[in-house]
C-alpha cells in the first residue's frame, strides 16, 4: 500500500515501482495482539513477584523474632533463597529507604538532558503547613512496595503512570491556548494577547477549513464565506510569517502546536521556513551584511531547526476514523508522514513532534474515553510499526511522537493519562526495546467541546474547570481550557481570559495541586486504573481481530463504533438518564433556552479579500519559479524520494492549494471505502 499507481501520461520517462510494499508488513499483522499479551505478561510477573517479596519479607520477619529470642537455630533453619525473587526486584527493595531520603530532603536534584537540576520539593501553605511536591506510600510489605514501584512508581520513573518527568518545571506552567481567525495579522494579535507576562509562550493554532482541506482562498461560493472562519486563513509562506510575527521560534520558552492533519506537511514547511528566516534576519541585522551566503544560510537553517520547539498534529488514521479532513489517499498521506519523520531524523529535529496522535477528534464525533483511548494508543502503534517497517530505529522516532486526548465529565478521565503511559511504556520498554526516552508518552489535554451547550452558556466553565482539575491532577503536560462561548462562537477576548484563568488559578492558587502526585494513593483512581487498563487491551484484540488498525478502518469497524457510542450518549441526554444542568434539569423559569453571547466572532468580508488579494501578489511574484518547484516535488513522490525534503523548497515559491492539488495527480485523492 506505500507505493501508488501513477498518471503514466505525467511521467512516461520514470521508471515505476513495481513491487507494492505493505504498510504493516504481514508478519507483524497482530501487533496489537502483541502488544495486549506483553502488557499482560508484564501484570502477571508483577504479581508473581510482588507475592514472592511478601513471602520473604514474612519470612525475615519471623527470622528477626526468633533471633531476637535467642533462638538462633529456628531462625537460622529459614532459608529464603529458594524463593526465586529477581534481582532487579530485590533491587528496587532495598533501595526503598534510599528513595524515602531522597524524597524526604528538602531539595530533590535529577537529570535533564545529562544536566543536574534542583527543584525544592517543599510548598509551605498560610497556616504553615509544609506540603511536599511527591509523597510515597507508608507501606512496610516488601510485596506492596515492590508492586508498587513496578506498576506506579514516582513521576519520571518507569512505568511513568505518575508522570514522565520528575518535577514539573517552575517557570513554565501546562497553559497551551488555541488561537486562530480571520487573516493572520488578526491571530498573530490574539497570540501577543494570550501569551502576554506569561514565563513561557505556549500557541495552538487552529486554521479554517479552507486550509484544512490545503485549498487557496478563492472567490468560489464554496470557499469564500469560509475564508478566515473557525481558524486563521494560511496560504502561502508570507502568510506563515505575519502570522508568527514578533514571536521568537527559536527561544527556548516558545513552543507553537498546529492543528492540521491532510496538509500538515506543507504547514509545517511553512513553519519551519518561517523559523529559520527569522534567524537569517537576526544574522543580517547583526552583521550589517545585505545577503547571506549558502554556506551560512545553511549553518542558520540546521541550528534552527535543532532548536525549534513544537508540534504538528499530522493524524491522518484518526481523520478516517472521525474528523474527516483528510485529502489525500491514506496510503500517500503515510508516505508524507514517514518522509517528515525521516527528515526529522535526517536533520537532528529532536524538540518538535512530527505527529500529535489524536484522540480529541474521536471524542468529539461522540467515543466514550475508553474508545478514544484504546483508538488513540492503537493508531499510535500503528505508525510505530509503520515507521519501524521503513528502517528507522525506535529510538530515532518515538521521542518525536505526542499524543493528544479530550477530558469529558467521565470517570475514566481522571486516569487516561495515568492508563496511557503506562500502557505505552510497558510496550517500548519489554517489546520493541525502546530506551527511556522512547517509553515517556507526552500528552497535550484539551478540555471536551462536546461538554460545552448553548443553553446556559455561563455554566460551561464549571464543566472546563472540574476537566481541567482532572488534567493538571493528572500531570498532562500542555492543556487547553475551552472558552464558555464556543458552543456558538470563537472565543472572544472576555471568554478566552476567563479560560485561561480556569488553569492560572488552579496552578496557582489551589493549594493540592502544589503535590505532583495528589491522586496517587486512592483506591477509586487505583480501580480505575487498572479497569480502563483492562478495556483498552481488550479493545486492542477486537481491532486485531479486523486486521489491526488499517483492516478495521476498510471495514468501518472504528467509525461505526464511535456512531453507536455517540448515539448512546444523545439518547440518554435526551431522554433525562444523563442529567446535564441547565439542559435537561435544574432550568430556570424560562426553560433555559439559548442565548447568543454579546460578541459573535466571525471573518470580515475585508479580511477575505485581502487574503485573495495577498495570495495573488505571492503568485505573481513566484510565477517563474512555482512551476519548476512543482515538477521537482512530483519527481520527488514518483521516485519514492523523501518529500518533505523537496517541500522545504516548494513553498518558498508554492502557495498550498498549488502544493496540494499538484500532490493529487501522483499521490491521489482521498475516496472513503464503502
Amino acid at each position: 500500500k506505500l507505493n501508488f499507481v501513477f498518471r503514466k501520461n505525467l511521467f512516461d520517462e520514470h521508471e515505476l515501482p513495481e513491487e507494492p510494499a505493505p504498510i504493516i508488513p504481514p508478519k507483524r499483522a497482530r501487533y496489537l495482539s502483541e502488544i495486549a499479551d506483553n502488557n499482560r505478561e508484564y501484570d502477571k510477573w508483577v504479581n508473581e513477584q510482588s507475592s514472592i517479596a511478601s513471602d520473604v519479607y514474612r519470612l525475615e520477619g519471623a527470622k528477626q523474632i526468633l533471633t531476637s529470642q535467642g533462638n538462633t537455630a529456628a531462625a537460622a533453619a529459614i532459608d529464603t533463597s529458594t524463593l526465586q525473587l529477581h534481582p532487579d526486584c530485590r533491587r528496587l527493595i532495598e533501595n526503598w529507604k534510599t528513595l524515602q531520603e531522597k524524597y524526604s530532603a528538602d531539595l530533590f536534584s535529577y537529570p535533564v538532558r545529562n544536566k543536574a537540576v534542583k527543584g525544592k520539593m517543599i510548598y509551605t501553605s498560610l497556616s504553615g503547613t509544609p506540603i511536599r511536591k511527591v509523597l510515597l506510600p507508608k507501606y512496610n510489605d516488601w510485596g506492596d512496595i515492590l508492586k508498587w514501584q513496578l506498576q506506579e512508581n514516582v513521576p519520571g520513573e518507569f512505568p511513568y503512570t505518575a508522570g514522565v518527568y520528575s518535577l514539573k518545571r517552575d517557570d513554565e506552567y501546562p497553559t497551551r491556548m488555541f488561537a486562530g481567525e480571520g487573516g493572520p495579522e488578526r491571530t498573530n494579535k490574539r497570540f501577543h494577547y494570550l501569551s502576554d507576562g506569561q514565563p513561557a509562550i505556549r500557541l495552538s493554532t487552529a486554521f479554517d477549513s479552507v486550509t484544512l482541506y490545503g485549498e487557496d482562498p478563492d472567490e468560489r461560493p464554496d470557499i469564500f464565506g469560509k475564508i478566515g472562519n473557525a481558524g486563521v486563513s494560511i496560504a502561502t509562506l508570507d502568510d506563515a510569517k505575519k502570522l508568527y510575527k514578533d514571536i521568537d521560534l527559536c527561544d527556548p520558552k516558545t513552543s507553537v502546536s498546529m492543528t492540521i492533519n491532510g496538509p500538515a506537511p506543507m504547514m509545517l514547511a511553512f513553519f519551519l521556513n518561517t523559523a529559520i528566516d527569522q534567524q537569517c534576519e537576526k544574522y543580517l541585522a547583526s552583521s550589517n551584511e545585505k545577503i547571506i551566503d549558502p554556506d551560512t544560510y545553511n549553518k542558520i537553517k540546521s541550528q534552527t531547526l535543532r532548536q525549534v520547539r513544537g508540534t504538528v498534529q499530522a493524524d491522518i488514521l484518526k481523520e478516517d476514523q472521525a474528523q474527516n479532513t483528510c485529502i489525500f489517499s491514506t496510503e500517500f498521506a503515510l508516505k508524507l508522514m514517514g518522509d517528515v519523520q525521516q527528515y526529522f531524523i535526517d536533520n537532528d529535529i529532536r524538540n518538535f513532534y512530527s505527529v500529535s496522535i489524536s484522540g480529541y477528534h474521536i471524542a468529539e464525533a461522540g467515543a466514550n474515553p475508553v474508545t478514544q483511548l484504546a483508538f488513540t494508543l492503537a493508531n499510535g502503534f500503528t505508525y510505530l510499526e509503520y515507521y519501524l517497517s521503513r528502517g528507522m530505529h525506535i529510538d530515532d522516532f518515538a521521542p518525536n511522537l505526542s499524543f493528544f486526548f479530550s477530558n469529558g465529565m467521565d470517570p475514566e478521565y481522571s486516569v487516561i493519562g495515568r492508563v496511557a503511559r503506562r500502557i505505552w511504556a510497558k510496550a517500548i520498554k519489554h517489546l520493541y526495546k525502546g530506551n527511556e526516552r522512547s517509553q515517556k508518552l507526552k500528552y497535550h489535554i484539551q478540555t471536551s467541546g462536546r461538554s460545552l451547550h448553548a443553553q446556559e452558556i455561563d455554566f460551561n466553565d464549571i464543566r472546563t474547570t472540574l476537566q481541567a482539575l482532572y488534567a493538571i491532577y493528572d500531570n498532562c503536560n500542555s492543556l487547553h481550557t475551552n472558552a464558555y462561548d464556543e458552543a456558538i462562537t470563537t472565543p472572544t477576548e472576555e471568554s478566552v481570559r476567563r479560560a485561561m484563568a480556569i488553569q492560572l488559578i488552579i496552578n496557582r492558587e489551589l493549594g493540592t495541586a502544589k503535590n505532583e502526585n495528589p491522586t496517587q494513593g486512592s483506591f477509586l483512581i487505583e480501580e480505575l486504573t487498572d479497569l480502563v487498563e483492562a478495556a483498552v487491551l481488550a479493545e486492542f484484540d477486537r481491532i486485531s481481530e479486523r486486521g489491526g488498525v488499517l483492516g478495521a478502518m476498510e471495514r468501518m469497524y472504528q467509525r461505526n463504533k464511535i456512531q453507536e457510542e455517540s448515539l448512546y450518549y444523545e439518547s440518554m441526554k435526551h431522554n433525562g438518564e444523563l442529567p446535564i444542568v441547565g439542559v435537561n434539569t435544574f432550568l430556570d423559569k424560562k426553560g433555559s433556552p439559548t442565548v447568543l453571547p454579546g460578541e459573535v466572532i466571525r471573518s470580515t468580508n475585508e479580511e477575505k479579500v485581502k487574503q485573495i488579494e495577498n495570495l495573488r501578489a505571492f503568485k505573481k511574484r513566484n510565477e517563474s519559479r512555482s512551476a519548476e518547484a512543482l515538477k521537482k516535488l512530483q519527481h520527488a513522490a514518483v521516485k519514492n524520494q523523501n518529500m518533505f525534503n523537496e517541500l522545504m523548497e516548494t513553498v518558498k515559491y508554492c502557495s498550498l492549494g498549488q502544493i496540494t492539488h499538484a500532490l493529487y495527480e501522483v499521490g491521489g485523492q482521498y475516496r472513503r471505502s464503502m
